[in-house]
């Protein structure tokens, strides 16, 4: 039986992740975390779906080789496309992210229209308008590509004139369409949640409820861990483990971003 103190696995294709994994941390801090990016074979979402289960597989028999009692694949490709078949090969729970987002935004909708910004690849997939279904067959649900988002999170350009636009630009078609629920669906995009939020109600000229689907994420995880009994019993604050299986010290650089805190130690292993 898997002990209670066992870490929790997570895994991305690259930084995106670490959104996750901040929020996991704020809402179970004492739950110690193994960190995944599979930096060497970023971006996911270019892929095929065959190619994306394989290095889901190979990034989830990382993390059960070191202990870990579930996995939060905080990766919307792998999500949409590889979630099912992690569950069959795998002998521990895995969670995935658009689930939780989905439910989150279907539950603040009550029927109303919801928006979904994503890469190209999870907007092309259409998880996100089966996963909403799932939950509330009233609302509709638009979806739009915000592919420049995730360039100018990994550059730091986290508000002014430029990524205001380009927000500002991805936002009007859906918004235009009455989405008053927008769901950020992507692991970068909470980065841009103070700017996403401020332009959607502009252009909406009300409140528009945005979803961050890295905290909605964390509070599935936190509800899945207690009604399975499986929380941590440790006093203090759980540790923090990054690997990555290519570029640690760019990792690192940029991982503080992400995690609200100075460039962490990051680990290179192989696959």
């Amino acid at each position: 039986m898997t002990s209670h103190d066992a870490p929790l696995g997570v895994f991305d294709s690259g930084l995106g992740g670490l959104t996750v994994v901040r929020a996991l941390r704020e809402r179970l801090p004492r739950e110690s975390i193994i960190y995944l990016g599979d930096t060497a074979r970023v971006p996911y979402g270019t892929r095929s779906a065959d190619t994306v289960v394989r290095y889901a597989l190979g990034c989830a028999r990382v993390l059960t080789d070191r202990g870990v009692k579930a996995i939060v694949v905080a990766c919307n490709t792998v999500s949409a496309v590889a979630l099912e078949r992690l569950r069959i090969e795998l002998d521990l729970p895995v969670l995935g992210v658009i689930e939780p987002g989905a439910r989150a935004a279907a539950a603040a909708a009550a029927g109303a229209t919801v928006g979904v910004l994503g890469t190209a690849g999870t907007i092309a997939s259409g998880a996100y308008p089966r996963a909403v279904a799932a939950f509330s067959t009233r609302s509709e649900v638009v979806t739009q590509a915000a592919p420049m988002l995730v360039p100018l999170v990994e550059e730091g350009w986290l508000d002014g004139e430029v990524p205001r636009l380009v927000v500002r630009r991805y936002l009007e078609p859906i918004v235009a369409r009455g989405a008053r629920v927008i769901v950020l669906g992507c692991t970068h995009y909470p980065l841009l949640f103070d700017l996403i939020q401020r332009e959607a109600d502009d252009l909406a000229g009300g409140p528009v409820h945005v979803v961050d689907g890295a905290r909605a994420t964390a509070e599935t995880v936190a509800t899945f861990l207690e009604e399975r009994a499986v929380l941590s019993t440790r006093t203090e604050r759980g540790s923090l483990e990054l690997l990555v299986t290519d570029l640690p010290k760019s990792f690192a650089d940029v991982a503080g971003r992400f995690l609200g805190g100075p460039p962490p130690e990051v680990t290179q292993i192989d696959l």
